[in-house]
């Protein structure tokens, strides 16, 4: 092994001779620099595992949970302290700085306190640790969290030790991408993950690493990070740093923000390039096509766009913290746009913004300067979000859920848009090789906008809920189901077991009593109930064998309130249902 503590002196001394101010180094590399790269590179760092974990790993999406998120004190104080700000309640705040006194001295002038905050005294070269940053993994999905550090792309030996720090500060495993042949340089900005298998890069990540294959790059991807699917973009002509997050950010599973040019400016013809060239090729997890979201690319103070000399200004370069959404905004009439859409995907999420004007000219924001640990105990929710239903007796709510120690009980909270409240309904375990529950969802009206949530236990007692701010955020699909017609039964559903203009409660509307009618077609066994408005069973009114032949079966509501219900005739193969109004 080199002997790392003598290489770190002597570039040290290197790069302070060139710069008396090496912890304000700009994002790109300076000309300076650029003849160091490569002896930084032969040299590496040698401080954590220098070979793939021997075991399978997760790397967790960015909106998974995090127990805390790091900033380097240097630079861009006024930025840095709106992070901590906001940041504090949704996760612990990690500062590398030099002076911690400097620190809470300058939080405080600002009415910021450090209830939730902690500094650590290290070196360090520069504030962009999103590109120097450690990455989390996990053994097996959700098992023991461990670390991941890249080689630097830049000849920056004290930023390249602060991944070192965070893995002592937290007692955690780090392996690191420096020896043959797993040695692979890569930055933090140009990487992302759904957490299921699936990287995305710019085509930087090949240009950087000119002596390895694509298929070496992807193996070590994979051996290092889990990383199964690894799509890579062609660079942009005017992002100067070639980092993804400064135009593209994934938010969930198969949803991806998107900066958005006015047409033919800038990078705009390219990003759309790209992103065409995602979709043409390549599906979610889910196995449908990702949903494309655009956010406006705002144009500087001038009204210039990069390609007019204008800063490069991006909504995407976006933090999670939990249940937290920081977004740089720039004070432009597109900020509040910006917002709105981040909160209408992110249901009841904390969206907030924070001025980036006197950051963004050096080429990044509030995502390149910021790095999250993520969650020691981590319990996985999968779900595919329901969009609409069709043609189905219900809604089944499926979703991969997991914990180190098992899941004890799962559960999906449901409710139309007119109630108050949720109801419940238990998820059963239906695939235990790929830890998949479900649970259906009663049926209800079309033209309902139904809201839920899914809620799971592990046998530790750890709980989780998807989406994280459940309950206040929830997700919602409108009912568009052939099954159910506003005012009778569904039209062009074929080999019913009873005669459509048969079945019907009489009188309608209901006073005291009343009779249900139809004629069946065949024996079966059947069940005739009535639900309420949120799906909820309120009265059987048959269960068992029927024979063929108009049957009459005769109700008496009794207490049941005045309302509208869903009156339906269930077997184990379908179900049609009709309104009905108690006076």
């Amino acid at each position: 092994m080199k002997d790392f503590s003598s290489f770190l002196a002597s570039l040290c001394t290197i790069l302070l001779a060139f710069s008396s101010l090496s912890a304000q180094l700009p994002h790109q590399m300076t000309e300076e620099e650029i003849p160091l790269m490569s002896i930084y590179q032969a040299e590496g760092s040698l401080q954590g595992i220098p070979v793939p974990p021997d075991f399978e790993v997760r790397t967790p999406a960015e909106w998974e949970e995090a127990d805390a998120i790091m900033i380097t004190w240097t630079q861009f104080t006024s930025v840095l302290r709106e992070i901590v700000r906001h940041a504090q309640d949704a996760a612990e705040v990690i500062i590398i700085a030099d002076s911690p006194t400097q620190v809470a001295s300058y939080l405080s002038q600002g009415g910021v306190t450090m209830n939730n905050v902690t500094v650590l005294t290290e070196n360090f070269n520069s504030i962009w640790c999103r590109d120097y940053g450690q990455w989390s993994i996990y053994r097996e999905d959700v098992g023991e969290l461990n670390l991941v550090d890249f080689i630097y792309n830049r000849p920056r030996p004290a930023d390249d030790a602060v991944p070192q720090a965070i893995a002592d500060f937290f007692d955690l495993e780090m392996y690191e991408t420096t020896e043959a042949p797993y040695d692979l340089i890569h930055t933090g900005g140009n990487f992302m993950t759904d957490g299921l298998g699936t990287g995305f890069s710019s085509t930087l990540i090949t240009e950087e690493n000119p002596g390895k294959t694509e298929a070496e790059i992807d193996g070590i991807m994979n051996e290092f990070m889990g990383i199964e699917r690894y799509i890579k973009m062609q660079t942009l002509p005017y992002d100067e740093i070639h980092h993804i997050d400064m135009h593209m950010k994934l938010i969930d599973e198969e949803t991806m923000v998107v900066s958005q040019y006015p047409p033919a400016i800038a990078d705009g013809p390219q990003i759309e390039a790209n992103i065409e060239m995602v979709v043409a090729n390549y599906n979610s997890y889910f196995g449908g096509e990702y949903e494309i979201v655009w956010l406006p690319a705002p144009a500087d103070a001038n009204g210039d766009y990069p390609n007019q000399g204008g800063d490069y200004r991006t909504y995407t370069n976006a933090i999670f913290v939990n249940t937290t959404l920081l977004v740089p905004i720039y004070d432009t009439e597109t900020d509040e746009e910006a917002l709105n859409i981040y909160r209408d995907l992110l249901p009841a999420y904390n969206v907030v913004g924070i001025d980036c004007n006197q950051i963004i000219p050096a080429l990044g924001a509030l995502h390149c300067i910021t790095k999250l640990v993520h969650s020691d105990d981590p319990l996985l929710i999968v779900h595919q979000k329901l969009k609409e239903s069709f043609d189905e007796p219900g809604y089944q709510v499926e979703a991969r859920i997991q914990h180190a120690s098992g899941i004890d009980a799962a559960t999906t909270y449901y409710k139309v848009d007119t109630a108050s409240s949720f109801s419940s309904v238990d998820m059963t375990l239906i695939d235990a090789s790929n830890n998949m529950w479900a649970a259906d969802i009663p049926l209800h009206f079309n033209g309902t906008q139904l809201d839920y949530y899914i809620e799971a236990e592990a046998v530790s007692g750890k709980q989780q809920v998807r989406p994280m701010t459940a309950p206040e955020g929830f997700y919602s699909f409108e009912i568009n189901n052939e099954f159910i017609d506003s005012t009778d039964l569904a039209s062009g559903v074929q080999d019913l077991f009873f005669t459509e203009n048969s079945f019907s409660m009489s009188p309608n509307p209901v006073q005291e009593s009343a009779i249900v009618t139809a004629d069946f077609l065949e024996v079966r066994n059947i069940k005739i109930a009535l639900t309420d408005l949120e799906g909820r069973e309120v009265a059987r009114l048959f269960e068992g064998p029927i024979q063929t032949g108009l049957q009459s079966f005769n109700w008496n509501r009794n207490d049941l309130p005045s309302g509208m219900y869903l009156l339906s005739i269930q077997s184990n193969q379908q179900m049609m249902a009709k309104k009905v109004l108690l006076d």
